[in-house]
């Protein structure tokens, strides 16, 4: 049975479902539920009198058209290999098509995925590049901006064909993450013990390695636009013209 309405009598079975899946802590889901959790941005299937299978999605836009990030894709371990996911994903995919999207887009985590997701009509539409650099002393200029500023720049930097992630996204990654910008650069990163993560550096990424040492790192590791890694995969919704993105850049991994 696919639940048309959640209810907060949901949500318990929800966090069951998600800490089964994704083994994420208390903290990560708070800030999820409390900031990207919609219940109108969420899909699942009851079996049994518990949620078998559920995904969630967030808002983007590409081309002026809105397209939705479809995400944290799970199904219970007792109800795989039962077609599950594919149902959800075609009833899903059909709402989205009702409530005026043109195109669904995802971030695999694994080579069994992208088959998986190729088998629904995906395809990749984009990669990203990753390097890992060490810290060098410069005299490079560093702000800390708020999602508001950053959501400015990445309009600013981000190569032709990209996909905006504003509002819910940005409020989400801001739970995990915090945005910084420069003279032609923008970036949003974490730092974990003396490891800085770049999960986006856009425009001149020569500054990496003196961002690294600006945050105090021992050592820096990338995303940013480019060849490299098959990154983020794309469908179009029935009907829709608009071509795939070719950058996606923010995924909640």
């Amino acid at each position: 049975m696919i639940i048309e309405t959640l209810t907060s009598e949901h949500e318990a079975s929800l966090l069951k479902l998600w800490q089964e899946a994704f083994g994420d802590d208390d903290t990560f889901l708070e800030a999820f539920f409390s900031t990207a959790y919609s219940a109108d941005r969420c899909r699942c299937i009851m079996l049994d009198g518990e949620i078998a299978a559920a995904l969630y999605w967030m808002p983007c836009e590409h081309q002026d058209k809105k397209i939705a990030y479809i995400y944290g894709v799970a199904t219970a371990k007792a109800h795989r290999r039962k077609g599950l996911c594919h149902t959800l994903m075609a009833d899903t995919h059909r709402i989205l098509k009702e409530q005026g999207y043109e195109g669904t887009i995802l971030v695999p985590q694994s080579a069994d995925l992208e088959a998986l997701y190729s088998s629904m009509g995906y395809s990749v539409c984009s990669q990203i590049r990753e390097f890992v650099c060490g810290p060098q002393i410069s005299d490079l200029q560093l702000s800390r901006i708020n999602t508001v500023e950053y959501a400015k720049m990445r309009r600013r930097l981000m190569p032709e064909g990209g996909v905006l992630q504003e509002d819910v996204a940005l409020d989400f990654l801001a739970t995990q993450a915090r945005f910084y910008a420069g003279h032609g650069f923008a970036m949003a990163a974490q730092v974990q013990g003396d490891v800085l993560f770049g999960l986006e550096l856009l425009g001149n990424t020569t500054v990496a390695p003196a961002l690294v040492a600006l945050l105090g790192c021992a050592e820096g590791k990338f995303r940013t636009p480019g060849e490299g890694r098959n990154f983020a995969m794309y469908r179009p919704l029935s009907g829709s013209t608009l071509p795939a993105p070719t950058y996606f850049g923010l995924a909640f991994d």
